[in-house]
């Protein structure tokens, strides 16, 4: 099967300009299976900003900033994901795409999963937000840690330095992730090595998605090898045929759940409710 990440700039603060956006390029990469969009695609990552916080202190500019952040966030479900998954449906496609959500006066770091029907399967909010992070958005929980299976395969994702957290990894291959994706704001040289080691480890399919300019999207193998990109520059559509039995041939040698495990010595309990 064929997938795509799409390494594409947000239009900070307007949800429904991102979505616009999105029902364009979805269409250019027409075809595809799979559609990986970044983290927080809509309504944009706020690089650089500060919100007005330090230590003890908030500013009134700091909470205007948060005010227009909140305002391009999105409800989940409601009128936009249902736009998101009309994208999906009009090109056939799993699209999984990171969101600003909105619940109430909290923000969330989110990825979302439609199916080819356009129907909204379900989220992830990010668990740990990282530095920064904490001040414009919450944690989330065990309840959303959930491994799609799916037509093509089983679809999951970890955002962003989710990826640094190895007991949530863990989780996801517990699942028997296949399609992992990894929608970042990380653009550096060693998100490369991470995203190798991953599909080394894992023994899947990962798919990293970062917005311009720091970029660094790709498509990595099961053994570790490059499949696409990484594209450092630009905005792009990178592009790769996926055989999920390279997964089976991978794992000839190493299973990190199952027969290298050692599940006599080591154990993981995972608290998959609301906290």
């Amino acid at each position: 099967m064929r997938a795509s990440v799409i390494q594409a700039s947000s239009i900070p603060f307007d949800a429904d300009a991102c979505i616009a956006k999105m029902e364009t390029l979805a269409t250019k990469a027409q075809g595809s299976q799979l559609i990986l969009f970044p983290e927080v695609f809509i309504s944009g990552y706020p690089r650089g900003f500060d919100f007005g916080a330090t230590i003890g202190n908030r500013t009134a500019e700091g909470r205007e900033q948060f005010l227009q952040y909140w305002k391009g966030a999105i409800e989940v479900p409601s009128v936009h994901t249902e736009r998101i998954g009309a994208i999906a449906a009009a090109n056939n496609t799993y699209l999984v795409t990171g969101v600003t959500e909105r619940d109430g006066g909290t923000l969330y770091c989110t990825a979302l999963f439609f199916a080819p029907d356009g129907t909204l399967l379900g989220k992830h909010r990010k668990l740990m937000p990282t530095a920064l992070e904490r001040v414009i958005w919450g944690c989330g929980d065990g309840s959303t840690m959930q491994v799609f299976d799916t037509a093509i395969g089983k679809l999951g994702a970890a955002i962003c330095w989710e990826n640094y957290m190895p007991l949530y990894r863990t989780a996801l291959y517990q699942q028997g992730i296949e399609l992992y994706c990894a929608p970042t704001a990380d653009g550096r040289e060693s998100w490369i090595s991470t995203m190798r080691h991953i599909a080394l480890e894992g023994r899947c399919f990962v798919l990293s998605c970062n917005a311009p300019p720091a970029g660094g999207s790709c498509i990595i193998g099961p053994l570790g090898d490059l499949l696409a990109g990484p594209q450092r520059d630009g905005e792009c559509i990178l592009t790769a045929d996926l055989n999920l039995d390279d997964i089976v041939r991978a794992r000839l040698d190493f299973d990190a759940v199952g027969h290298y495990a050692r599940n006599d010595i080591f154990q993981l309990t995972v608290n998959k409710g609301n906290i």
